[in-house]
């Protein structure tokens, strides 16, 4: 049986542009696109999303454009800032426009934030697509804060070794799951 390149989804959710979450997209891409994956990088940040209203927004361009890629993809890893310990609204935000798209996804996180005590922080948005979507959530996550970065902005070696397991471990459940 002939297997197939699984296609991962990495999503940009911050809209700051000197976000490190980003840099953490930045290199799960750099590492995905060295294995057998099509590997494509999604920046929120090129998208007029508009915030979800519950009714007419889902129509939105940027909306369905988002909801097609994630429909097609095996594995979504979500790149997001932590603020008040929380992904950002932006991360939820695209969840409740894309709705269905999620349905059994494999799923991972890329989180930045300020400081160690939001560890937890992608839990809310885990249950959620675990019971909403029945998403597989990648049981290990990275989470970096600003003392993972060096001075020019490059990753730690410790972070960037949990980047290359998260990846490494989320195609593995994809290709497990597709028998």
């Amino acid at each position: 049986m002939k297997k197939h390149p699984r296609k991962v989804l990495i999503v940009s959710c911050s809209l700051n542009a000197g976000s490190r979450s980003h840099r953490l997209a930045v290199a799960a891409e750099a590492t995905l696109k060295d294995g057998d994956c099509l590997t494509t990088l999604v920046d929120l940040r090129d998208y007029d999303l508009p915030m979800c209203d519950g009714a007419t927004t889902y129509d939105a361009p940027a909306a369905k454009e988002l909801a097609k890629m994630i429909a097609e993809a095996d594995v979504i890893l979500l790149a997001a800032p932590i603020y008040n310990y929380d992904l950002n609204a932006a991360a939820k935000n695209l969840v409740e426009l894309t709705g269905s798209a999620w349905k059994d996804k494999v799923v991972g996180f890329l989180c930045a934030a300020g400081g160690r005590s939001s560890y937890m922080s992608p839990m809310g948005l885990a249950n959620s697509l675990m019971f909403d979507f029945r998403c597989v959530i990648v049981p290990r996550f990275v989470y970096a804060t600003g003392e993972d970065f060096r001075d020019a902005g490059e990753l730690s070696d410790i972070v960037q070794g949990r980047i290359e397991q998260l990846c490494t471990e989320a195609v593995k459940l994809a290709n497990g799951l597709a028998g």
